[in-house]
């Protein structure tokens, strides 16, 4: 399994441990291209869902209405190894309970950890997944320092653009960014971690540039070019059968506004915004692209909710687009998956 040089140009666009109270941990499986990312509140964040793709793979998500009694959660886990890598969240609610924290229910204190996968099964041993022990080693890693981006954690085994067969895909990978608005006391800052694994392709948003995708049939340079899964497919070329649950974009949004679940729900679905804006196409019958939401409530103020989801789309669109800049190029028997740094 070889990697190539990472993109060194991309600016920094800061990171969801920019909120406080957020702490990151990732897991890389040094055995195969998968592994998985925490996200941990140690004091607890009031906590929104929201799924808009058609093939998820999710844990605790019922909770997360608002209509249900739990109003806060303690780590959100983002795991590799399709339905498998859920097991991973009981490695996550172990480490929790033996710090003491979790959700008070008199003899024992409950951790609450929702999660989501996305489907890496295809890059070596598909044996070999996230489990209860890659669940605890991520938390052991987790800081509140910018975390790394790219071919780590939940991003290891992430690839983009394969409506026309993996043979044409790119590496994706895991990135991070965030916003903040106002100054001292008043500043808040929304952040998103997000693992893109898209079945389509990445854009900038802001100049509508095809970043990452479908290259044509045996191209890696710029000058034989990305392919363009969306115009493609308006011209009549038709896409390869895909099993559905075998892409999926998962992320975080976190936030030290104060929100209600229901605000939380909200912030969650506008940041898909984010995705529909950095991804196309997004959302399909084979993708489970989910988002949370988490708001530590830290800060004194808040902008106001449209301030908020604006935040919250701008910082989940800018950490897709990190998420596959930073992931490097990677070789696995004989599939290659180029990254960005790799069109030349």
């Amino acid at each position: 399994m070889n990697t190539s040089a990472p993109d060194s140009d991309s600016p920094d666009q800061g990171s969801i441990t920019d909120v406080p109270g957020i702490e990151v941990g990732h897991f890389t499986d040094s055995r195969r291209p998968t592994g998985c990312s925490v996200v941990i509140t140690r004091q607890g964040a009031v906590g929104g869902v929201a799924v808009r793709g058609a093939a998820p793979g999710t844990r605790e998500t019922d909770l997360l209405e608002p209509g249900n009694t739990v109003n806060q959660v303690h780590a959100v886990l983002l795991s590799g190894g399709s339905a498998w890598g859920l097991d991973a969240a009981g490695g996550v609610m172990r480490w929790l309970d033996e710090h003491g924290i979790g959700l008070n229910v008199g003899p024992a204190r409950v951790p609450i950890v929702p999660a989501a996968v996305l489907f890496d099964l295809t890059l070596g041993d598909p044996t070999i997944r996230p489990d209860a022990q890659a669940g605890y080693a991520a938390c052991l890693n987790a800081r509140s320092q910018a975390p790394a981006q790219g071919n780590v954690g939940a991003g290891s085994g992430a690839s983009v653009g394969k409506l026309f067969g993996m043979h044409r895909a790119m590496k994706g990978g895991i990135g991070t960014a965030s916003i903040s608005v106002g100054m001292g006391v008043d500043r808040v800052t929304v952040g998103a971690l997000v693992a893109c694994n898209a079945l389509g392709d990445v854009i900038d948003p802001d100049t509508g540039a095809l970043i990452a995708g479908a290259r044509h049939v045996g191209g890696l340079g710029k000058e034989q070019g990305l392919c363009d899964t969306r115009r493609s497919l308006l011209a009549g070329v038709p896409p390869l059968p895909i099993l559905a649950g075998t892409n999926t974009t998962i992320g975080v949004i976190a936030t030290d506004a104060k929100l209600s679940k229901t605000q939380a729900q909200r912030l969650a679905q506008i940041g898909h915004d984010g995705l529909a804006r950095s991804i196309n196409p997004v959302h399909t019958l084979s993708d489970g692209d989910t988002l949370f939401a988490l708001s530590t409530g830290l800060a004194t103020t808040s902008p106001g909710m449209t301030v908020l989801c604006v935040m919250a789309a701008e910082a989940v669109a800018r950490a897709t687009v990190q998420a596959v800049k930073a992931a490097q190029g990677l070789q696995v028997g004989a599939m290659w998956l180029p990254g960005v740094g790799d069109l030349k």
